[in-house]
């Protein structure tokens, strides 16, 4: 781990932001009112008043993962406030610096937890970026790229449905081996060819058909539960939805799969979309409102994180604040739920077993000792805990994509620590880590040694 000090450039920013007094005019800026006006509209959506609960005692250095790679304050938490601050009080200018230093960040909230004054970053650099896409212009392949998957396919749940179809007909017609074998991944970025080799097997067309919209409970009847299925999640790990949507019955839950549900927005929000993520979000409400439910769950940590944070998104708003309140007291990670359950009787499995914890699971749910509880409940199974199970992976929604190397190199540092459990699986709680861990064993050449599992399946395999 690095641990150079604060360079200067950073010394001066703090302390020239510590000087400041925003009644007066700011150094650098007109004194009209429409440059107070955009100053006023900086600081609100940076979140200016949570910018200043940051003490700066340095606590969030040490947990922080890119931080610890590159050794700069810049790529710290306590850094990246700075800068905010220095922003939003015109000191500093919204630059292309500005944007790679706010994007370099893995958006893990590990600061959270470290944090004495409990800021809470996960919204401060939500903001950040919000104001770098509002006032930087991308290159046009980057904005199309965008549009397409932000706009055109995440909120759009038929086209989620065509997109995987179409990864099914790639990966079963025999053209992802010949793709393989010919050299054109060698075309392609490098993140996205690696990538490429950890997508698991998508479900079929016609397994998706046999989908039923409603799960009775086995035995006594608990509740009924309404299943978040998400976008990504849905596309990619169909069988463990479905593996999560079996697993409730057998706690003793009804389980509905609620209609006109949409991505969570979590990945708009961290992408600087705020008004993408919101509209999404109503959606989700809406289709809460409209269900006979008891709670939400949903077995992503990521969409959960994001579900439990819409009272904020829509704070002061007259029409969806207390809707949201509603739709966020509603809202269980699968692990969490379960925990509060009677345990079915479940079957013994002879395994060696060990969990990366999910960062919005870990820091944003604050869920940590149920899925290590529930995976100890299992007969046969052998827990070894992973030192550092809360550092982040290098997924971070997609990070592993737009930040490669970065990711590798936080990824192959964790595989070092998955490796010493010897376990032979790897358990996780949200599809972007389960993707990177599957990814991180490929790397480690351990393919033949272990296998990572999302929870619920392994929990299904054992109720079965």
């Amino acid at each position: 781990m690095h641990t150079k000090p604060m360079n200067t450039e950073m010394e001066v920013i703090i302390m020239s932001t510590q000087q400041v007094n925003l009644n007066l005019q700011l150094p650098g800026t007109s004194s009209s009112a429409s440059a107070k006006n955009g100053i006023l509209e900086l600081m609100e959506t940076m979140h200016y008043d949570e910018i200043l609960n940051c003490m700066r005692c340095g606590f969030c250095l040490s947990a922080c993962p890119t931080y610890r790679e590159v050794g700069k304050e810049t790529a710290s938490p306590r850094g990246r406030i700075a800068m905010m601050k220095a922003v939003a009080n015109g000191q500093l200018e919204i630059s292309e610096k500005f944007d790679n230093d706010m994007y370099l960040c893995l958006g893990c909230r590990a600061c959270e937890t470290a944090c004495p004054a409990g800021v809470r970053y996960g919204t401060l650099i939500e903001g950040a970026r919000e104001v770098v896409e509002t006032h930087r212009k991308r290159p046009m392949t980057v904005r199309l790229a965008r549009n397409i998957t932000m706009k055109q396919l995440f909120p759009r749940p038929d086209r989620m449905k065509t997109f995987g179809r179409l990864l099914y007909f790639y990966q079963q017609s025999g053209l992802r081996s010949l793709t393989r074998k010919s050299g054109v991944m060698k075309l392609l970025p490098k993140s996205v060819a690696e990538m490429e080799a950890a997508i698991p097997d998508i479900a079929s067309p016609a397994a998706r058909k046999e989908r039923k919209n409603f799960l009775a409970a086995k035995g006594e009847k608990r509740m009924t539960v309404g299943l978040f299925t998400g976008c990504v999640m849905d596309v990619m790990f169909f069988e463990t939805n479905e593996a999560t949507g079996k697993l409730l019955a057998a706690f003793g839950c009804d389980v509905v799969y609620l209609e006109k549900q949409n991505c969570c927005g979590a990945l708009h929000a961290h992408a600087g979309d705020k008004a993408g993520a919101m509209e999404l979000a109503k959606q989700n409400i809406e289709a809460f409102e409209q269900s006979a439910v008891d709670v939400m769950v949903n077995n992503a940590g990521g969409c959960g994180a994001a579900l439990k944070e819409y009272d904020h998104w829509f704070a002061g708003d007259p029409e969806w604040e207390e809707r949201a309140k509603r739709f966020v007291e509603a809202q269980r990670d699968v692990n969490e739920l379960l925990a509060t359950l009677p345990l079915p009787k479940l079957k013994s499995l002879p395994y060696r077993v060990t969990y990366q914890d999910s960062c919005h699971l870990a820091h944003g749910q604050k869920i940590r000792l149920q899925p290590r509880e529930l995976l100890q409940a299992i007969p046969g199974v052998q827990y070894v805990e992973l030192p550092e199970a809360d550092r982040c992976c290098g997924s971070a929604g997609i990070y592993n994509i737009t930040n490669f190397d970065m990711s590798m190199q936080i990824l192959d540092g964790k595989m070092q620590h998955v490796q010493g459990t010897q376990a032979n699986i790897v358990v996780t709680s949200n599809p972007g880590c389960l993707l990177q861990m599957r990814k991180g064993i490929q790397r480690a050449g351990l393919e033949d040694q272990m296998k990572a599992v999302h929870i619920a399946d392994l929990l299904y395999e054992a109720a079965e």
